[in-house]
């Protein structure tokens, strides 16, 4: 269960399937699964467009299908009305204004259910760093722009209970002449424009955490300072010539292949080394698209807006857009809606144009026309589809089954 538009707040939740072969989904008055009978279960759902008895899960021969039980507002199925439905990998399901996705698997099913993930992937990441925090071990945080870098960060060192400060500097908007002395401070008329003593990030930092992020612009004279730094546990600011002994937690985050980085001369192989105590990979929301309910629960919480409701074609918009800019473009597209939105409820105009157009309904149509087409063309002949769209008979039933079309029909 991704996100109910009308309670936005209340978060995600997984229901796992194992040992079930047929579940029974309707209104109830809290959200929850419950066991009926062996292998039978029911999901309650606190949505008032969700009628009593909705829609029901059946598993015949190890498949998933999904129909409605005669439900009032109807059983969607990536967007399209249908009455049943074979489940596929990816599926999403619109009950209500409810929003699920069906999944094969979901890892380990004893996993995943941390109240910042849905997924086990995930949750595995997220042990790692609980498990390195009290040990003072340099960690290097890997993920794509706006992946949730500086927040592992300062979990880290939240967690590793160490009584300095957290310092965060970004080595990419570090002027290179101004490098050294950001870094390791500088002796007041050390150089010009230095007009006091500064301590730099590296000492500010004492007996606390440094984040490093986007270490691999860091110019390589720095690279060579700070692996002396790591080194001896000592720094020199600029103009002084007594090093002065530090204790710091290195972190550093990076959206760039560092490995790739050493192979090209780019990045010092033995700092990389010192900074790499652990590497942890954080995954881009696209790949996380079932926490999407967790992380608007968590902004909406943070920016004091609780009881702000979504229309069901923002919440449909938000959970088909491919967020290239990860978590925070959904900082910043729920905060601009939320200045905007009368009457507390976001509204699908209320958001960034990229979410509203193209829409994911719009080009899942135009793949249903291609491949509908292809159909008429071959008169149904599915081996016939497969090489004039380039693809595996797989794959087309995939697609059929995803989109409920009958290949019969065009025979």
């Amino acid at each position: 269960m991704v996100i109910e538009a009308e309670d936005p707040g209340a978060a995600g939740a997984r229901v796992v399937l194992r040992g079930v072969d047929q579940v029974f989904i309707g209104r109830g008055p809290a959200r929850g699964a419950r066991p009926l009978s062996e292998g039978v279960l029911r999901i309650d759902l606190p949505d008032a467009r969700v009628s009593v008895d909705h829609a029901q899960f059946r598993r015949v021969l190890g498949k998933w299908t999904i129909e409605d039980a005669g439900s009032k507002n109807g059983l969607f199925i990536d967007g399209q009305r249908l009455e049943r439905h074979p489940l596929t990998d990816g599926d999403w399901i619109e009950i209500g204004h409810t929003f699920l996705r069906f999944r094969d698997s979901a890892g380990d099913a004893d996993g995943g259910d941390d109240a910042r993930t849905l997924l086990p992937a995930v949750q595995i990441t997220l042990d790692k760093v609980r498990l390195v925090a009290t040990r003072n071990v340099p960690v290097v945080l890997c993920g794509e722009t706006g992946s949730g870098k500086e927040v592992i960060a300062r979990q880290l060192h939240a967690l590793s209970h160490r009584a300095g400060p957290f310092v965060a500097v970004n080595c990419g908007a570090i002027p290179v002449n101004l490098a050294e002395a950001m870094l390791f401070g500088h002796r007041k008329g050390s150089f010009s424009g230095a007009l006091e003593d500064r301590p730099g990030a590296v000492a500010s930092a004492d007996g606390g955490t440094l984040l490093l992020d986007e270490v691999g612009d860091l110019p390589l004279a720095q690279q060579a300072t700070l692996l002396r730094v790591l080194q001896e546990k000592e720094v020199v600011a600029v103009g002084e010539s007594r090093p002065r002994k530090v204790d710091v937690r290195f972190v550093a985050a990076t959206h760039r292949d560092l490995d790739a980085l050493v192979k090209r001369g780019h990045f010092r192989g033995d700092l990389l080394s010192r900074l790499d105590g652990m590497r942890v990979t954080l995954a881009p929301l696209r790949e996380r698209i079932e926490d999407l309910g967790i992380l608007v629960a968590s902004i909406l919480d943070a920016a004091g807006a609780r009881g702000f409701t979504l229309a069901r074609d923002a919440a449909w918009a938000m959970c088909r857009h491919a967020w290239p800019f990860n978590v925070r473009e959904l900082e910043q597209a729920l905060h601009a809606a939320l200045a905007v939105a009368p009457s507390r409820k976001v509204e699908l105009s209320h958001l960034p144009d990229a979410l509203r157009s193209p829409s994911a309904t719009d080009r899942d149509q135009v793949r249903v026309d291609e491949l509908t087409a292809c159909l008429r063309q071959h008169h149904g002949n599915l081996a016939a589809v497969a090489r004039a769209l380039g693809t595996s008979r797989t794959q087309i039933h995939r697609l059929l089954g995803r989109y409920g079309i009958d290949p019969g029909a065009h025979r």
